[in-house]
């Protein structure tokens, strides 16, 4: 793989962290603020709104500026919206910086996202999917959790200003390593804009980013309000949020490293197998969290399974897409923060039930079952290999 697509991978990490890093901070900014910690949690839903409008409109006005210019204006602004939240004292005020933050971070994966497949052969968009993406498992090893630590130590507002501080490097890279050329469709002779958004009307791509959003929804209505797991039903200290945090990470990790591997030319074995598997995955979770070995164990184990199935998914939207060669990356990003948006909010609606803190695991089972109901009757179409146009 390029060295660029490493140094992309470092600054999706970096901006990983942010979307990540409040699974462990919701109840202490809850209690900063004044609010609950069902309307904190909301704070995920509007950085995946963010990201959900932002992408599309942004890769868009993208299409016409400089490559490296464009993303380390996003990095830069990001940046800059983590330093005003760390300093607000006003809840609507950190939803803004939320949204602001996702607008640039949507920007920069989009671009990313068509960057890194312009980068390698067109058979391989399932592996640099795999690499880019495995920034945002290493932020969720080492980056969400070391937040979380840090705002156990330090308050939250530490961790928004260590992730501005860390998006510097990540800008420094992208300034070094990522070429001065335009990432156009302009500039490349590809197709123009209206003929790039007409490819949202094919019903294979539109399937592929339903599902895709299905089971990134099911990932953030749990992830989102792991800590209250860890720390009331399981009855850890606060410090094993952080160990919680590593292991799904850890698992994320070795999911899209496996599915990158396989989804390109295998995706049929990887939906077969993890599909069931995580469905059964977290209604387990959900009835032995007062269990703290069984509880870890398949927190890793659900990571893994989450991101092996998602990122495929994902892939066959870059390969669905593959006529919109400057606004796939978008369609991808899109397809993924529906998900991150939904997820939280129908997960917010289970606390107040009888379930308590257990509601979002059973939410992402639920989230889960809807998505295998959609694919069955289409798997045949979902899992064929890439397309000719997409792999000539």
């Amino acid at each position: 793989m390029p060295l660029p697509l490493y140094l992309l991978a470092v600054a999706v990490c970096a901006m990983g962290t942010s979307e990540f890093m409040l699974a462990g901070l919701v109840p202490d900014i809850a209690s900063d603020l004044g609010v609950t910690v069902g309307t904190a949690g909301t704070l995920t839903s509007a950085f995946a709104t963010g990201m959900v409008v932002g992408a599309p409109l942004v890769a868009a006005l993208a299409r016409t500026w400089p490559r490296r210019s464009s993303l380390l204006g996003f990095i830069l602004a990001f940046a800059a919206a983590h330093a005003v939240g760390a300093g607000t004292t006003s809840f609507p005020v950190l939803v803004a910086c939320r949204v602001v933050a996702a607008l640039a971070n949507a920007g920069f994966l989009a671009v990313a996202l068509t960057t890194a497949a312009a980068l390698v052969p067109a058979d391989k968009k399932g592996r640099a999917l795999a690499l880019l993406l495995s920034g945002t498992t290493v932020a969720t090893v080492a980056g969400v959790p070391g937040g979380s630590l840090l705002g156990t130590w330090l308050g939250w507002r530490a961790t928004f200003w260590a992730v501005a501080v860390c998006c510097l490097p990540a800008a420094f890279g992208v300034l070094k390593a990522i070429p001065a050329g335009r990432a156009t469709a302009a500039a490349t002779g590809g197709p123009p804009l209206r003929v790039e958004l007409a490819a949202l009307k094919t019903p294979r791509l539109l399937l592929a980013m339903l599902l895709g959003a299905l089971v990134n929804a099911a990932t953030f209505a749990s992830f989102t309000f792991l800590a209250p797991v860890v720390t009331d039903t399981a009855g850890l200290g606060d410090l094993w949020i952080s160990v919680a945090l590593v292991l799904f990470g850890a698992g994320s990790f070795a999911g899209v490293t496996v599915a990158g591997r396989l989804s390109d030319r295998r995706p049929a074995q990887v939906l077969a197998v993890a599909g069931p598997l995580l469905l059964v995955g977290w209604p387990a979770l959900a009835m032995l969290a007062d269990r703290p070995v069984a509880l870890l164990t398949l927190v890793f184990v659900q990571g893994a399974l989450s991101f092996a199935l998602g990122s495929t998914l994902i892939t066959r939207v870059l390969y669905e897409a593959a006529g919109a060669p400057t606004m796939a990356g978008s369609y991808a990003t899109a397809a993924l923060n529906v998900g991150a948006a939904a997820g939280p909010l129908v997960a917010a609606t289970t606390l107040g039930h009888t379930t308590g803190n257990l509601g979002p695991l059973w939410a992402s089972g639920l989230l889960v079952a809807v998505a295998l109901l959609v694919a069955f009757p289409f798997r045949t179409v979902i899992t064929t290999a890439a397309p000719a146009d997409a792999t000539r």
